[in-house]
């Protein structure tokens, strides 16, 4: 990442670990310059406590909420402005992961109307790569190769989850693939989706 500091995030997933898993060591570049929130919906008590605490090693803000719809995702993006939302592959093999990029794809134009934000939409990598179309299509990806470890603590948080025996070592292969791209040690992928036709042209999300 170069150029001028980043701006404000605002990322929305269906999961509480999807952030770290997907999008953490990114989301801790952005929290040392600018803010981060998080916004997932409510599973049970211990899912969301993991949540709170794999927002709080990301060093982001965290907004836990019934459901990720329409209505909510408008009422955030109001009330957070954020320069720079992201959210999960329009077309993710993830049924849930698909519902919310939906609501954040649907939602987005009347607060960028409103309040001129979001200036920038991004989807994010998912399992393996691969979504219902193929591969992901990355054309923007960050060097995370300064806040990767940052990332994997903040994906142990997620204790109750198969961390160790699988997404641990998934992010591992994503984050060293996508560093081999860009000839880092590792990265995270991202694809700009358009907003009211306007695609972003900073070269850091």
């Amino acid at each position: 990442m170069s150029g001028a500091v980043p701006g404000s995030v605002l990322a929305a997933f269906a999961h509480p670990d999807d952030a770290e898993l997907w999008t953490g060591a990114t989301l801790a570049l952005h929290a040392r310059h600018a803010a981060v929130t998080i916004a997932v919906p409510h599973r049970d008590d211990v899912r969301d406590a993991e949540a709170r605490k794999g927002a709080a090693a990301l060093g982001a803000n965290l907004h836990q909420v019934p459901r990720l719809d329409h209505s909510t995702v408008r009422r955030l993006l109001l009330e957070v402005q954020p320069e720079i939302v992201i959210s999960h592959p329009l077309n993710d093999v993830h049924p849930e992961h698909r519902a919310v990029a939906a609501a954040m794809l649907a939602a987005a134009p009347e607060p960028r109307i409103a309040t001129g934000r979001p200036s920038r939409f991004y989807t994010c990598d998912t399992y393996n790569s691969l979504t219902l179309e193929g591969p992901v299509r990355a054309d923007t990806i960050v060097d995370a190769t300064a806040t990767f470890d940052t990332k994997l603590a903040a994906l142990r948080e997620h204790a109750s989850q198969p961390i160790e025996q699988h997404f641990g070592p998934m992010a591992e292969t994503l984050g060293r693939l996508w560093g081999a791209r860009i000839g880092t040690r590792y990265a995270e992928a991202f694809t700009a989706v358009p907003i009211l036709g306007c695609l972003p042209g900073a070269t850091h999300l």
